[in-house]
């Protein structure tokens, strides 16, 4: 295995903020179309086929506990890529060097990447 050349701080920040991303991503699937109660609009007929296409079925909107989530996981992401994004490492490098080692640090640190022992658990 090649040698890591990212600070393990660095390292676990990114790997966190790609397991916050998938968490949010999931969370906001599983939730209602609408974060506000909604009562959803018909489709339209398509004059040919008669097929039925777009429209919404009405939504409940989010509850305040499912707002909530949404917004710690919003802020734990907005929070961990400004730490990735400020690290001093990052200081020894500029243009496209630069961006070539974030996306290294990206690459290597994606889910399936990462052995788990190294895999943060969620806050």
């Amino acid at each position: 295995m090649a040698e890591n050349p990212f600070p393990d701080a660095l390292r676990a920040t990114r790997i966190r903020l790609h397991q916050a991303t998938a968490e949010l991503t999931a969370l906001g699937r599983a939730l209602p179309w609408s974060v506000e109660p909604h009562d959803g609009w018909p489709g339209k007929e398509h004059s040919h086929t008669g097929e039925v296409t777009g429209g919404r079925p009405p939504s409940p909107g989010w509850t305040d506990e499912q707002k909530a989530a949404v917004d710690e996981f919003r802020q734990e992401c907005l929070a961990l890529s400004e730490t990735v994004s400020a690290h001093p490492y990052w200081a020894d490098f500029a243009g496209g060097a630069l961006v070539d080692r974030r996306m290294e640090l990206k690459s290597i640190t994606r889910p399936g990447t990462v052995p788990e022992a190294e895999a943060i658990p969620a806050a």
